[in-house]
């Protein structure tokens, strides 16, 4: 009983307990009230009408702007709503669009007019960036993919009306480029491969000022540079490619494909293609010099053409970093004589900057230039050449020809706008037959010159060695004349000698034949006292004897007399000494006398063979003495 009472007395309590609890189901029931939090927002979806006329949406309507049953455009932003019952109202959560930093949010509408035929996209019209769905539709807002975007940022946008896709931000690195082709707007006009230049899109970000100024669908000629763009991806599709580059050596002839048809500024002289000023079709008479050019690769072509020397070699083995000459081979021709061989050539160009876009609206390209003019032209001059001539003849007049191929080049060239600089023929290889037939022949010329030097350089030997004993015998020969003139001197002293002898002789002759006759006298007389006896016998003896004497010196003064008549003094005198010198084998004259042809040299050549004969002398008494 006690707690009956106590329970009628704190009756309130588990009442205000159970209101507490379930006070937001009842409010709800009751008043309709609707809380809608700070970090969402309240999708309401009407189940019926309940009072006034029934109102239906429209055909091929799915949200309802005029309080039509169905999904309500309008949304309830965070806060506190009453006569929101839910037995006609159903509030449902959805949290708030985020798009963050660095991306783009692409809306798809799911209700509003037709898109016109034709066209891909929904226009923008005024709704708050898409917050208020009511007002979209109001200003005849188009389903499906719209222009417009959002950008980075927080969104109250009704999911039952549009969807929002989260893409990247488009970024055009450092040294590239964004060709642009836009997916909507009207067609390209016929004979055009690009729309036309449209302004005030601000890079394509306003696609609809792009489309409401009469862009075009397609590939535009406009491209984008570096940076960080806001570009819807279902309205534009970006490529991006580097830069064109241009290096040092070389400028870069420009081919538009678009563009109104521009004047020739080449005049009537050149029947080659039209050069036209920049930005009309056709090749720019202005070429680009070094450097980085943003162009659009599918409407300006643009062809490299060097400025400085560039070599092109005819050689299997070798070709230069440009690759010009990559298809360029050894040229093989064939000489008059019925021979092949080949021959390895360099031809060096050069291109004025102010000519290379003739030689590119001439020709195409560089390579053109090569495979059109350069190869046939050097080949058969080179082919054409060797006919005239045999192997040996071209082989040994190479510096002649080179001259003339240099000369016939330019003049052909001069009519391309290039400049010939230089033609140099490089290896040449002869038939092997050939060659082993020249090496043969080569060999054998080479040995004789051998031979030759050979012999010069014994001749020379011989000489020095000549020389050498020459100089070796210089003491000898010295000798041999201080022994000449001493021998000269000798002999002239012999010769005053026996002059002498002979003058002597003569006196001594005469003394001798007085002291003989005297002496037979005194001795005559002497006998005649000393020998009385004997007297008669003595005297008729003496007499005899001096008689004989006597008759002698007579005999041999009167024959000295005769000679000297004969002879005279001065022969009979020489007489004399040479019979006393061959009395005393005194040797005057030598054994052996060398002379030589010149009478300067031939008191030398004389002591020179006297030397060599003592040298023989001493050799043979050696080998005897062995």
């Amino acid at each position: 009983m006690a707690y009956f009472i106590l329970f009628l007395d704190y009756w309130w309590i588990p009442i205000l307990l159970l209101a507490l609890i379930c006070y937001e189901f009842v409010l709800r029931v009751f008043f309709g009230m609707v809380i809608v939090p700070e970090s969402a927002i309240g999708l309401v979806t009407k189940k019926f009408v309940l009072f006034g006329e029934y109102k239906e949406l429209p055909d091929g309507r799915i949200i309802a702007t005029n309080g039509e049953a169905g999904y309500q455009a309008r949304t309830l932003p965070p806060g506190l709503y009453w006569w929101m019952w839910p037995w006609q109202y159903g509030v449902e959560m959805s949290d708030f669009t985020v798009i963050p930093e660095g991306k783009i949010g692409l809306v798809l509408a799911k209700d509003g007019s037709q898109i016109p035929t034709g066209r891909i996209l929904a226009r923008r019209v005024d709704s708050d960036n898409f917050q208020d769905a009511t007002k979209f539709l109001e200003n005849n807002g188009q389903r499906g993919r719209q222009t417009s975007f959002i950008t980075a940022g927080t969104y109250r946008i009704n999911p039952y009306l549009f969807e929002v896709t989260i893409v990247d931000q488009l970024i055009i690195r450092e040294n590239m480029v964004g060709i642009i082709t836009t997916l909507d707007g009207d067609p390209i006009s016929s004979g055009k491969i690009a729309g036309s230049d449209v302004t005030g899109h601000n890079n394509f970000q306003d696609i609809d000022t792009f489309l409401d100024n009469g862009g075009c669908r397609g590939l535009q000629p406009q491209v984008i540079l570096a940076g960080s763009y806001y570009i819807n991806p279902w309205a534009v599709q970006v490529e991006e490619t580097p830069m064109t580059d241009v290096p040092i050596g070389y400028v870069g002839v420009v081919i538009s494909y678009v563009g109104e048809d521009g004047k020739d500024l080449t005049g009537d002289s050149f029947k080659h293609g039209n050069i036209v000023s920049k930005g009309y079709r056709g090749v720019w008479m202005e070429p680009l010099g070094p450097g980085k050019y943003p162009l659009n690769k599918y409407i300006l072509n643009m062809e490299l053409v060097p400025t400085t020397n560039l070599v092109l070699n005819w050689a299997n083995a070798r070709s230069e970093a440009h690759a010009l000459d990559k298809n360029l081979s050894t040229i093989t021709v064939r000489s008059k004589d019925g021979f092949p061989f080949n021959l390895d050539v360099a031809q060096i160009i050069h291109i004025p900057a102010n000519e290379a876009p003739k030689v590119i609206a001439r020709f195409g390209s560089m390579h053109n230039l090569v495979s059109q003019v350069l190869e046939p032209t050097i080949g058969n001059y080179f082919r054409n050449s060797a006919q005239d001539s045999d192997v040996i003849s071209f082989l040994t007049t190479r510096k002649e020809r080179q001259v003339s191929a240099k000369e016939h080049i330019k003049e052909v060239l001069e009519e391309y706008n290039v400049n010939a600089v230089d033609t140099l023929i490089g290896d040449i290889v002869p038939p092997e037959s050939l060659m082993k037939t020249l090496t043969n022949r080569k060999l054998a010329q080479e040995e004789e010159k051998t031979y030759e030097n050979q012999r010069m350089a014994q001749e020379k030997r011989q000489g020095m060695e000549r020389e050498t004993a020459i100089a070796d015998m210089q003491k000898d020969i010295v000798r041999a004349q201080q022994s000449v003139e001493i021998s000269q001197r000798t002999a002239d002293a012999t010769v005053k000698k026996a002059e002498g002898d002979a003058t002597s002789l003569k006196l001594q002759v005469n003394a001798e034949a007085e002291a003989t006759r005297m002496r037979a006298s005194a001795q005559a007389e002497a006998t005649r006292l000393n020998a009385a006896a004997l007297a008669e016998e003595i005297s008729i003896t003496g007499s005899a004897e001096a008689g004989k004497i006597m008759a002698i010196g007579k005999s041999t003064a009167e024959s000295y007399n005769l000679q000297v008549k004969a002879m005279g003094d001065e022969n009979f005198t020489r007489y004399k000494i040479t019979e006393e010198v061959s009395k005393g084998n005194i040797k005057i004259i030598p054994d052996i006398i060398i002379s030589g042809g010149n009478t300067s040299d031939s008191s030398l050549s004389g002591l020179m063979g006297m030397k060599l004969m003592e040298m023989i002398d001493t050799k043979n008494s050696s080998k005897a003495s062995e």
